[in-house]
């Protein structure tokens, strides 16, 4: 069997593991060590490392830490082990950057590709995986010169099929709820060919299973060459997440990756160029607006286009994700949130909509209005939210007034709406987003955040709005 760069994509389990584990246990001691084994190549040392008193796990530890972002110890602690837990693609991650290929000049030394579909998944259509399978090789084509064609026997340079278990390449898939899928580094012989776990549900749009454009989509680049990326909104990051296959767009990482094989596509329209390749937002980007922050369950979530940063006290860095990894029916590019501790439910806010969950569960009966709060029916959308823990109050920002509602009562109050700047001095700008911490407010404007005791109606502070997302030069 011709040798290639392999990746095996696990499944997301129904509910994401967010929740902080209490105790490291030897369970899960073991656990991180095959971990480590299996992606950052962990091995049995007792070369100098050893000798010089480096314990080899230590090392690999800190690796993988820095690979995702987590604060850097090198020891096993609750943050790392919830990272370790969340399912994930197989091929190892030491070693991985931005936009990553799998060196060695593996990629097609031409641009004309072959691919056939030997088989055929019982969870959807003939038709629906034709139409999968061609628009994830679109995805690629749109920006290289690739030409991909189909055929109908004979060996193609992407052969394509679903399998279980042991299904004849030495790398056998392990049931239901595990692997989706993996395939090989562009070579001769099974190079290139992309392998479908029949065990798991493949779906043509929903997210009640895995939608099979998107898993093909991401297995197509490592068939064209690609190894992961570190960039959460990359299509080649390890991790599958859903995401609307009717708008999908390659993100900006994706672009530069494959361009760095094989140029882009001469024939793009320069008059109608399509949509621009989305960019993972940079938390220490000093002219950015964050569209909403909030709290839950002691993490703060600070919220941009298409993703959001959860920050919490045992973390000295951020952690970054696609909203719909977390809640895959929320909106993106939301306008406001906020954590409501009377009822333990954070809420979403989104034009004349709003989404709420139960820590990362969807609440029955959501969306509603915006009227379901009391506000009037010529609100289109609200600027900003905030639960004021003393009061029980939660202020609603629109435009240069706000409304405070009552959680227990479930009503506005009266008196309202209020201008902003009659209880918080100094802001003139437009509130863009807002929360509470340890007993201060703050409204965030723009590029900077007002910090302000609510209570006596103080303002403190005005500060950078990276402040919490812990930069260097801020």
């Amino acid at each position: 069997m011709k040798s290639g760069g392999l990746c095996i994509i696990l499944s997301l389990a129904a509910s994401v593991y967010c929740l902080p584990v209490s105790q490291i246990t030897v369970q899960d001691e073991n656990f991180a060590e095959n971990y480590l084994k299996n992606f950052f190549n962990l091995t049995e040392e007792n070369g100098p490392n050893t000798r010089r008193g480096v314990n080899p796990i230590t090392r690999k530890l800190s690796e993988m830490q820095r690979f995702f972002g987590l604060h850097i110890t090198g020891r096993l602690n609750d943050e790392t082990l919830e990272m370790m837990k969340k399912p994930r693609c197989g091929v190892p991650d030491n070693d991985i950057g931005s936009y990553s290929t799998f060196g060695r000049n593996l990629k097609w030394q031409k641009n004309s590709l072959t691919y056939r579909i030997e088989n055929y998944t019982p969870d959807m259509s003939a038709s629906e995986v034709d139409d999968s399978i061609n628009r994830a090789l679109q995805v690629w084509a749109k920006v290289t010169p690739l030409r991909f064609t189909r055929i109908n026997s004979g060996t193609a340079d992407i052969m394509i099929s679903f399998g279980s278990r042991a299904h004849g390449d030495y790398y056998p898939f392990d049931g239901p709820g595990s692997t989706l899928a993996h395939a090989f580094a562009p070579s001769s012989g099974i190079g290139g060919d992309a392998h479908f776990d029949e065990d798991e549900t493949f779906t043509f749009r929903s997210n009640n299973g895995y939608v099979l454009f998107l898993v093909a989509a991401h297995e197509f680049g490592h068939s064209l060459g690609l190894s992961h990326s570190d960039d959460p909104g990359a299509l080649m990051y390890p991790m599958y997440s859903y995401r609307n296959p009717d708008t999908f767009v390659l993100p900006r990482d994706d672009v530069n990756g494959i361009q760095s094989l094989y140029g882009s596509n001469p024939d793009k329209d320069p008059v109608q160029p399509g949509p621009e390749p989305p960019t993972t937002p940079d938390a220490c980007d000093s002219t950015m607006v964050l569209d909403a922050v909030t709290t839950l369950r002691g993490e703060m979530l600070f919220f941009k286009d298409s993703f959001f940063w959860r920050s919490y006290p045992q973390s000295n860095t951020p952690q970054q994700s696609l909203i719909k990894s977390f809640w895959p029916n929320a909106p993106t590019n939301i306008d406001a949130a906020y954590e409501s501790r009377q009822s333990d439910r954070v809420f979403l806010f989104k034009n004349r909509k709003v989404w709420a969950y139960s820590g990362y569960t969807p609440v029955h009966g959501y969306p509603k209005r915006l009227t379901s709060f009391g506000l009037r029916r010529n609100v289109k959308k609200i600027d900003a939210a905030l639960y004021d823990v003393e009061s029980r109050k939660t202020l609603f920002f629109v435009g240069n007034e706000y409304y405070s509602y009552d959680e227990a009562r479930r009503t506005m109050d009266r008196g309202y709406p209020k201008r902003v700047d009659e209880t918080f001095s100094g802001l003139t700008g437009k509130v863009t987003a807002a929360f509470q911490y340890r007993s201060f407010t703050y409204i965030y404007s723009g590029q900077h955040m007002f910090e302000y005791d609510l209570k006596s109606k103080m303002l403190y502070r005005v500060l950078r709005n990276g402040y919490f997302l812990r930069c260097t030069n801020f």
